[in-house]
């Protein structure tokens, strides 16, 4: 992992970046782990299966609670938008292209993924 492209802080798009719905926390744990680069940090069973994931000391949970993944996600606040969308891309992660936002005055670079099990995340860094 590339010490450019770093996880500074995550946002939920819902209520809880630690709960956000899955079918699979055995599938969600492997695949955050080999596209996101990250390594899980804990687990439960009660009351609902819950794995939380982290990198960079940013965590992200995911839990079996029923939810619809197609509408809910992250923002996540990276170190190097570069650096961190040429990773994904080479770890097989379908990114959006870069692009350009203004939100609260500031100036970001941002792009989109949609991860297989409908989670949407917006990464982004400030230019």
């Amino acid at each position: 992992m590339s010490d450019k492209s770093q996880f500074k802080a995550a946002y939920p798009y819902q209520n809880d970046v630690l709960a956000l719905p899955v079918l699979d926390i055995d599938q969600a744990a492997q695949w955050y782990a080999t596209h996101f680069g990250m390594t899980e940090s804990g687990r439960s069973q009660s009351p609902v299966p819950t794995v939380l994931m982290e990198r960079n000391g940013t965590q992200i949970g995911f839990t079996v609670n029923g939810g619809d993944a197609t509408q809910d996600g992250a923002a996540i606040l990276v170190s190097d938008i570069h650096s961190m969308k040429q990773e994904l891309d080479k770890n097989g992660v379908n990114t959006s292209d870069l692009r350009l936002e203004k939100q609260d005055g500031q100036d970001l670079q941002v792009f989109f993924v949609v991860a297989p099990d409908g989670l949407c995340y917006y990464f982004h860094a400030p230019l």
